[in-house]
Parts: C-alpha cells; sequence; structure tokens
C-alpha cells in the first residue's frame, strides 16, 4: 500500500510540475541567430551594447540570455556576463544567485523546460539592491542593462 501511495504521490508531484510549465514561452528577446560573445582575457564576456529598453535584464520576459552548451558548465556563461558589468559609475559590483523562477519551454533541457536565474547585484554607494533575470538555456544579444555600465 505504501508503494501504491508514493507512486501517486511521485505522479502528482509531476502533475503540478508539468502545469506550471506553459507550452509557450513568454520570453520575447531569444534570439538563436545572435552572436556567442567573445572573451576577455579576464574570462568575462565583451560587452559593447547597453539596451535601450528599461526592461531588458529586469524583466522576466526580457532576460539577459547568456546559453550554456552542457550542464557542466551552466553557471559558467552567467557569471561570464554578470563579471563583465559595473555600477552606473564604473563600480565595482558583487552579484548573488538569489532563486530560480519563472519556468518556460525550451528544447534545450532534459525536462523540456527552463528556469531563470535571479540575481541579487550590489555595488558600493548603492541605494537599493538591483536584481536581474539571466536565462542559462537560450541566446540572444548580450546587452548592458540600462543603468549599468561595462566593467574597465
Amino acid at each position: 500500500m505504501k508503494k501504491v501511495r508514493s507512486f501517486f504521490g511521485i505522479l502528482l508531484l509531476l502533475t503540478l510540475f508539468v502545469s506550471c510549465v506553459s507550452t509557450r514561452s513568454t520570453l520575447k528577446n531569444v534570439d538563436n541567430n545572435a552572436p556567442i560573445p567573445q572573451l576577455t582575457k579576464d574570462n568575462t564576456f565583451v560587452l559593447t551594447q547597453y539596451s535601450k529598453d528599461p526592461k531588458y535584464g529586469y524583466d522576466p520576459d526580457y532576460p539577459a540570455n547568456v546559453f550554456y552548451r552542457n550542464s557542466t558548465d551552466e553557471n559558467l556563461n552567467a557569471e561570464r556576463y554578470l563579471k563583465a558589468l559595473a555600477g552606473p559609475n564604473g563600480e565595482k559590483i558583487s552579484f548573488v544567485k538569489l532563486e530560480s523562477c519563472c519556468p518556460f519551454p525550451t528544447k534545450r533541457s532534459d525536462m523540456g523546460a527552463g528556469f531563470l536565474d535571479v540575481y541579487e547585484l550590489k555595488w558600493e554607494g548603492q541605494k537599493e539592491a538591483v536584481k536581474l533575470y539571466v536565462n542559462i538555456y537560450e541566446r540572444g544579444y548580450l546587452l548592458v542593462p540600462m543603468g549599468l555600465t561595462v566593467k574597465k
């Protein structure tokens, strides 16, 4: 009887998970034709363009799409991206991953679904911490979010 209950418990959890993932993605800025970013000698991404969209990076529908090649380096590109950023006046930033959220369908995951990673960015003199949404599964043009700059 315990095996039957366990089976139905697992089935219920799977059903809830699948029902939480929409069959249509809400991501607005995925672009599989975007070039793979170049690396600096410090192993960070070379960022040359600034976003003109205030939602870029700050809204779950407009995350920074950093893409990864396989599960052994899934956070590598997120860190390469975040380490390339600086505060509004060039301040050194620190970041911490807060959570994963916002499931969406993707062909680049064994589960058929991906999650956005939410990072908190801080720098000296900052009044309020900044939250950025990063998507490790999809590709897109990597831009500097409004209010941030490129690390010198």
